[in-house]
């Protein structure tokens, strides 16, 4: 907040050039003096008090006069604020906790994890991130549901994420039911920017909706959708159970790379691919750099009168002119 004096109605101001005018008009109007004989042989006698306050009088007039012009100028002390404003983007986070996310061809942290608790992590600095957007989560296998509903309680989101297991909802990969549940929560939206990320180690083999028909929604609606297709090319190493214990098996996992460059591109959105931990983050540095918070910044002015005091200030002078006009420096007919 910042504090200046200001005057509302300067143009009043343009009055005080009446005061020399009138200081000038004094001089002329001075009577003249009669001559008469040198009275220095006289004894020398001090001034009254009258006659040494007459002279002031014209001045106590012009002081009134002065602060009058001042009050009707409007001096006012202004407090100006800025108020930010920012209107965020409703996000829908959709993510694969099918049984291939299994996979441990990540690392976090120097040690081997699964494709799921990378992407929990990663989620989670990219939550860290974007303050003013509501952003709900999406999580899809044989099926797909709300995990949590757009929100800007970046908190409570965590929660649900941390709460997200692999096979949770089926061993499939439903792309389509995941972008129809995404877009349900954002259709009735009225943010001006609504998008959808959409994660996944896969190929679509179930749901009740295709992911083709999904993306025509998308289109028509006019939410972009960022498709990220997650893991490393080849063989890759994860755990099984068996009858003797947990096995570490390795297993070629195949992602449709194809549908997911066609769903961004249909929709406006990009395609990522992120084959390591440092990929993913990368992936998110991106999407959070293109997709931006729009800040306005509104400025109010809170102005604070003081026009009270210089007109007391006036009435004063006016009143101590009065007086000694009157009753103190009266002259007789």
């Amino acid at each position: 907040m910042k504090q200046t004096f200001v005057f509302q109605s300067p143009y009043f101001l343009f009055l005080l050039l009446l005061i020399p005018l009138f200081i000038f008009w004094l001089k002329k109007t001075i009577p003249p003096s009669i001559g008469f004989s040198s009275l220095q042989v006289m004894p020398k006698k001090s001034k009254g008090f009258k006659v040494k306050i007459l002279p002031l009088i014209p001045w106590i007039r012009i002081l009134a006069f002065f602060f009058l012009i001042l009050a009707l100028a409007r001096p006012s002390l202004n407090n100006k604020t800025n108020e930010i404003i920012s209107e965020g983007i409703d996000m829908m986070i959709a993510i694969d906790s099918s049984g291939s996310m299994k996979a441990i061809d990540f690392k976090l942290n120097n040690r081997e994890v699964n494709r799921l608790e990378v992407i929990k992590d990663v989620v989670n600095d990219f939550l860290d991130k974007r303050d003013s957007d509501r952003i709900g989560l999406v999580i899809f296998g044989d099926e797909a549901y709300t995990q949590c509903p757009l929100t800007t309680d970046k908190n409570t989101l965590k929660s649900f994420l941390s709460w997200v297991r692999i096979g949770i909802v089926g061993e499939g990969t439903a792309v389509g039911d995941a972008i129809a549940v995404s877009l349900k929560r954002l259709k009735d939206q009225t943010t001006k920017s609504k998008i959808i990320i959409l994660l996944t180690d896969g190929r679509s083999n179930a749901g009740s909706l295709s992911p083709e028909s999904a993306t025509e929604l998308a289109v028509g609606l006019g939410i972009r959708i960022y498709t990220i297709g997650v893991g490393s090319n080849g063989p890759v190493p994860y755990i099984e159970q068996t009858p003797f214990g947990p096995k570490r098996i390795f297993a070629k996992l195949d992602l449709d790379e194809d549908l997911l460059k066609s769903i961004a591109e249909k929709t406006g959105g990009r395609y990522f691919r992120a084959s390591d931990t440092h990929e993913l983050k990368e992936v998110y540095s991106v999407i959070d750099q293109l997709e931006k918070t729009e800040i306005k910044t509104k400025e109010y002015n809170d102005y604070f009168e003081l026009y009270r005091w210089f007109v007391m200030s006036s009435i004063l002078f006016f009143i101590v002119e009065i007086i000694l006009t009157n009753w103190v420096c009266f002259s007789i007919p």
